[in-house]
């Protein structure tokens, strides 16, 4: 599907100034055209693209323009058109099964690396992200751990598959293992073996989910962002449990909301199982990140 790179460009003019008349930023559009005409940064930005005789569009222009009238009018995430995120140096798949992984969520493989470095936590053993979602966590650990065993869990079938996709696509399948179910409930065979458990569980509050924006509340799965009254339900569960799996030394991390750091370090403190809580900031100075070790 070829269009001229002048009838590409009078479309995108028209298709700038919808997104101005309905608060979309222009960078959102650009990303449709790196990821459906496979133009770069630096064409759209100087519009060189206009005086191509000729442009490969993955789909017509007529449904790309479809595409954008539904992230205006829908408020559909251009990472849902697209069919792709990108998250630290991966491409990854995502559908509405699955989160949309955000850019402060990387930091957890960062936590994870320097908590192996500094405390001499095993990278060669196993470890584990609970609610993978689209697997992004997984992945992470996979790359950065390279002697470890990575095993995902999410309650969600569909997610299940984005996730494996997306191992698959990355060359990490051999060491990712996928699981369907609650938390550590398909486990059970690492009882007490588990180096680290890495997991961006649901944190927001049941009232809260419903003053989210639109491309959240009406297109994200809310299985992962209702975390209950306090939006703690999920942490505490995995305060709790998370003892009976990670060995002496293991790592507990998790991401939290804004304001939930305290209650988290508290759980953990007084539980008796953990030592060493740390509470760390996203690149915002946000509180975002709690960090604790297996007694």
């Amino acid at each position: 599907m070829f269009v001229s790179g002048l009838e590409l460009w009078q479309w995108v003019n028209q298709a700038k100034a919808m997104a101005i008349a309905s608060d979309i930023p222009n960078s959102e559009l650009d990303w449709l055209l790196q990821e459906l005409a496979g133009l770069d940064k630096l064409a759209l930005r100087l519009e060189s693209f206009k005086d191509l005789p000729k442009i490969e569009l993955k789909l017509p222009l007529s449904e790309l323009a479809q595409l954008w009238e539904r992230r205006l009018q829908e408020r559909v995430p251009v990472q849902y058109l697209t069919g792709v995120a990108h998250w630290r140096n991966f491409s990854l798949k995502v559908t509405p099964a699955v989160l949309i992984p955000r850019p402060e969520t990387e930091l957890l493989i960062d936590l994870a690396v320097d908590a192996v470095k500094s405390y001499g936590v095993n990278p060669k053993s196993d470890w584990v992200d609970l609610g993978t979602g689209s697997g992004a966590i997984a992945l992470g650990l996979a790359e950065a751990l390279t002697n470890a065993t990575i095993h995902a869990v999410d309650c969600s079938a569909a997610a299940l598959a984005v996730a494996q996709i997306n191992a698959d696509n990355l060359g990490f399948g051999s060491r990712t293992n996928f699981y369907q179910g609650l938390w550590w409930e398909p486990l059970k065979f690492l009882k007490g073996r588990v180096s680290g458990m890495v997991s961006n569980p649901p944190y927001i509050p049941s009232s809260t989910v419903l003053t989210l924006q639109p491309e959240v509340l009406k297109h994200e799965p809310h299985l992962a962002l209702d975390g209950g009254f306090d939006g703690l339900d999920c942490i505490r569960h995995l305060v709790e449990t998370a003892p009976d799996y990670l060995e002496s030394g293991g790592v507990w991390l998790v991401e939290m909301m804004a304001g939930q750091e305290t209650a988290v370090a508290d759980m953990l403190q007084s539980h008796g199982s953990y030592d060493r809580v740390q509470i760390f900031s996203d690149l915002a100075g946000i509180d975002r990140f709690a960090l604790a070790y297996r007694l």
